[in-house]
Order: C-alpha cells, then sequence, then structure tokens
C-alpha cells in the first residue's frame, strides 16, 4: 500500500479474507445485496458526488505517466474504501468484481451503487468501439442486485460499425432501467479514430452538443436518464442541450488539482449539473492524499455542510 494511505487496522487482512470468501462462501455475494442497506438516489441538495471505479474492466489502468497505476487490486480498494468514508461521498460506480469487494467489506451500506454495464470496447483494441454488455449486461441483473442504476458508455463514430450497436444496446438499456425506475446514466462521446488506429474523443463544445442531443433520445422514455459528461469549454452552451441532470466525468487527471477544482466548481454552478462522478482524480491525486482530495469535491458539490 502507498505510503501516506491510511484505512482502519488490519488491512492486508480484511483483504486476504476476500479470497477465503469467494472460495468457501461465494454465496455470501447475493445475501449480501438483498441485505445490504440501501438509500435514496439523492438527498435535499439533488447532487450526487459518486466515485467512479470502473475503468480497469476495459483495460484503462493508466494515471498521469503510469500506465499501470490502477493494476493493483489491493491497492485500489484500499483507495476506495478510504474514499467512501468520507463524508459527502455519495456512493460507488464500478464493475461487478469490484462492487463485490466493497460489498463483503461493508462498505456499500447506505450507498449509492451504480452498475457498470459495458465495458467489452477495450483500450487500444481493433474493436474498441464495439462497446459490449459485458459487466452487468441487462436492467434485470442490476435491479436483481438491488443497485441504484447502470452506467453505459456510449461512443459515436461514424465510420465505425460497433457504434450502431452500442447504440441499440444502451437504448435497450436505458428503457430497462426506467422500468424498474432505476438510473440510467449514459456517457456519451463523439469519437474518432486516427491514423495511428487510437480512438480519440472530440472535447470540442459542438462534437459533445452532438453526443449529447443523441444519448438523451435513446429508450423508450428519458424519465430516469442522467448524462455522464466531460468538462469542456463554453459548457454553459454545452449545457443549453439539455434538460436532463447531468454529472461531471474527471477523466484522466492531467492538470493540476487546483486547476481541476476551479473547472469543477464553476461547472458545478449551472443548474443542470448537479455533480460529479470522478475516479482516478480522486482516488490517485498527486500528493496521495486521497481523504484531502475527496473532501474539496465533497465540498464543491455539497458545500462545506458535507
Amino acid at each position: 500500500m502507498p505510503v501516506g494511505l491510511v484505512w482502519g487496522e488490519g488491512v492486508a487482512e480484511r483483504l486476504g479474507e476476500l479470497t477465503e470468501v469467494r472460495v468457501r462462501h461465494p454465496e455470501r455475494v447475493a445475501e449480501g445485496w438483498l441485505q445490504r442497506r440501501t438509500r435514496a438516489l439523492v438527498g435535499d441538495d439533488g447532487r450526487l458526488l459518486i466515485v467512479a471505479a470502473d475503468h480497469p474492466a476495459r483495460g484503462a489502468l493508466g494515471v498521469r505517466g503510469d500506465r499501470m497505476a490502477m493494476g493493483s487490486r489491493a491497492d485500489l480498494i484500499a483507495r476506495l474504501m478510504i474514499a467512501l468514508q468520507r463524508p459527502g461521498v455519495d456512493g460507488v460506480l464500478a464493475t461487478p468484481d469490484v462492487l463485490e469487494d466493497l460489498l463483503l467489506l461493508g462498505a456499500l451500506e447506505g450507498k449509492v451503487v451504480i452498475g457498470s454495464m459495458n465495458r467489452g470496447g477495450l483500450q487500444g483494441a481493433a474493436f474498441e468501439l464495439d462497446d459490449r454488455f459485458t459487466a452487468y449486461r441487462t436492467a434485470d441483473e442490476i435491479a436483481a442486485r438491488r443497485l441504484d442504476g447502470g452506467k453505459m458508455l456510449t461512443r459515436i463514430d461514424l465510420g465505425d460499425p460497433g457504434t450502431v450497436a452500442t447504440l441499440e444496446s444502451s437504448a435497450a438499456a436505458v428503457t430497462g432501467l426506467a422500468e424498474h425506475k432505476l438510473m440510467a446514466m449514459v456517457e456519451p462521446f463523439w469519437s474518432t479514430r486516427g491514423e495511428d488506429g487510437r480512438v480519440a474523443n472530440l472535447l470540442d463544445p459542438d462534437s459533445v452538443i452532438k453526443s449529447i442531443q443523441i444519448a438523451s433520445g435513446l429508450g423508450a422514455t428519458s424519465a430516469y436518464t442522467w448524462l455522464k459528461l466531460p468538462v469542456v469549454d463554453e459548457l454553459d452552451r454545452v449545457m443549453e442541450a439539455t434538460t436532463l441532470p447531468t454529472l461531471l466525468l474527471g477523466g484522466d487527471p492531467t492538470a493540476e488539482p487546483e486547476a481541476t477544482y476551479a473547472s469543477w466548481g464553476k461547472a458545478l454552478e449551472l443548474p443542470s449539473v448537479r455533480g460529479l462522478v470522478v475516479g482516478r482524480a480522486l482516488l490517485f491525486p498527486p500528493d496521495g492524499d486521497v481523504a484531502a482530495a475527496v473532501d474539496h469535491a465533497a465540498a464543491l458539490v455539497h458545500g462545506d455542510t458535507a
């Protein structure tokens, strides 16, 4: 565990117990979901701070210059435990494996839990834009575990045939989640593949607006749809593209933390922006102080009383 990380006592022992439980009592996972104490999606202020940890399942392990920063599961879980214990953190977004570790450790009591659904578009793959549903595949699976919603990455590339399958699957998930009265968190990007074969998300205002318009129309109803969007230039104009509640994502934190916090704070003043979904910027801050980074974000989202 990195220097500076503190999470209770007996950290190594508790993490080691996870494998033992999975070997001898795998049924405890299903039991845990049924017994977990849940909460309303939003509190009185109508805002959310969600910690994201679904990057590893898509092979995206890098943070800044360290391409394997998220390679250690014990380290990631320890950082998540610290974050989830801080006041003002509403919940977590992750794939089943990460959520089940946190569940067995008792970290999801009274938290909002969003299941990541389509992780098939592996980072750097020739099929990256074929974002198949390989984690939680259906709304029924999410509802059966009493999760609070499902998230789908929805990248749109007019030159890639994989896009249409992604759109169709995301639409089905939006409809299914709405039938269960659960949040459908759609993360749209207008994307393209460069000459080097790498997929890039276009983050100019017009491209983001186009992605918003397409994502907003997915499914038979948008009643339970929330958007997950990047902080981009002209965000006030960009957010005029939708009335859907929106959570801002952090992305790979390349800017200095102070600049990042300032951009979040300004964006949170917009009426349709209702919070943050941030992973690497909070879990892997430059100074290693996860608690301080999370507390700063919580103050931005919920105020100093979080």
